[in-house]
């Protein structure tokens, strides 16, 4: 059982990514708030893998040998093919920190969070990554 806090925050907003938002909607009903009172920002999705999205790591380093190799040496600068690094994703984190207004709850992904974490000096990208 959760207690209640006396002063909920007003601001709920998750990734558009669908285990995101479920996760968002089960916080909100143990909550008892409405499951469908929160926003969505697309600067919260999970770092693009690009042409390597679903697949494992030595079918990556099939797909790819050089940058996969490249990678394990830079995993914070080097980016999928077609995809993004978390440098990148990094300063998108720190955009969407920089316009928040008010307390907020945020379901997101672990990419981002470790993304996040770097952005705001909590951690090294390397204790990130």
């Amino acid at each position: 059982r959760i207690l209640r806090i006396m002063s909920l925050p007003r601001c709920y907003v998750a990734s558009p990514l669908g285990r995101a938002r479920l996760t968002m909607e089960l916080v909100r009903e143990v909550l008892e708030l409405p499951a469908t009172g929160y926003g969505v920002d697309d600067r919260l999705r999970e770092i693009g893998y690009g042409q390597w999205e679903g697949l494992t790591l030595p079918e990556m380093q099939l797909h790819d040998a050089a940058t996969f190799a490249s990678r394990n040496l830079d995993k914070w600068g080097i980016a999928a093919p077609a995809g993004e690094s978390y440098a990148s994703v990094t300063l998108r984190m720190r955009e969407w920190f920089d316009s928040l207004l008010t307390d907020t709850v945020t379901v997101a992904h672990g990419g981002t969070m470790r993304a996040l974490m770097v952005a705001l000096d909590v951690a090294s990208p390397l204790e990130a990554a």
